[in-house]
């Protein structure tokens, strides 16, 4: 078994999510009392919620390089960084370390291709929905990407910010998620990707008509699989 990496605390709440949902799928392959070699590090979000604020990406790649040298140094054998915005350095990040990183969005492509979706709505960090580190990865592989509107994608923002990273889940901002999927449904969606980590602490699948994507679980698979291989 190959020892994964984790680059966690983005916020905590999915970082356990990822420990959880590897060990269960290790655990669900092999049986008997089998779990995953994980390494986990750890970055203080506060930093990079101020990186990203304040538009300082380089900073914040600095940030995460660091922690992945260290898991590199350990011996890991793969990393995975357990969010989807700060998937805008990877690039940076992976031309500074010599083993793979997992990325995120690669992984959830297959998975859409796997559905045959051709247009699919995304929710994220405003970061994630209106920039093209992520949706262009989507669009190169001729899937279609739609996003809330402006005052929209506000709303998604901010309840990830000031709700979902301290673990808090109310209705009332459930029942606005869920309008908003359903006027990207309206607008051709055929399935939705949940391109926030903290997403799905919120919506499920049960919550929605159309296939919903949560790229905490797809992630988790993926290095599961390769873990595993």
């Amino acid at each position: 078994m190959k020892t994964i990496g984790l680059i966690g605390g983005m916020s905590w709440e999915s970082t356990v999510t990822y420990y959880e949902k590897i060990n269960e799928l290790v655990n669900h392959s092999l049986g008997g009392l089998h779990s995953a070699k994980i390494v986990l590090t750890s970055v203080d979000f506060s930093i990079i919620e101020e990186c990203q604020k304040n538009n300082e990406w380089e900073r914040s790649a600095d940030i995460l390089t660091e922690e992945a040298l260290k898991l590199e140094k350990i011996g890991v054998d793969f990393i995975l960084i357990c969010t989807n915005t700060m998937h805008k350095n990877f690039d940076q990040i992976q031309a500074r370390i010599s083993i793979p990183i997992l990325h995120i969005a690669e992984a959830t492509i297959e998975k859409l291709q796997e559905e045959k979706i051709s247009h699919v709505g995304l929710l994220g960090t405003k970061y994630t929905m209106e920039q093209d580190f992520y949706k262009k990865r989507i669009i190169d592989a001729n899937i279609q990407v739609l996003i809330p509107q402006s005052k929209e994608i506000e709303v998604v923002n901010d309840v990830i910010f000031d709700e979902l990273v301290f673990g808090e889940i109310k209705p009332k901002s459930k029942d606005m998620y869920l309008k908003i999927i359903n006027h990207l449904i309206d607008r051709g969606a055929e399935g939705i990707i949940l391109g926030c980590t903290e997403i799905g602490l919120l919506i499920k699948q049960e919550d929605v008509t159309i296939p919903i994507f949560d790229t905490t679980l797809i992630h988790s698979e993926k290095a599961v699989e390769r873990a595993l291989n």
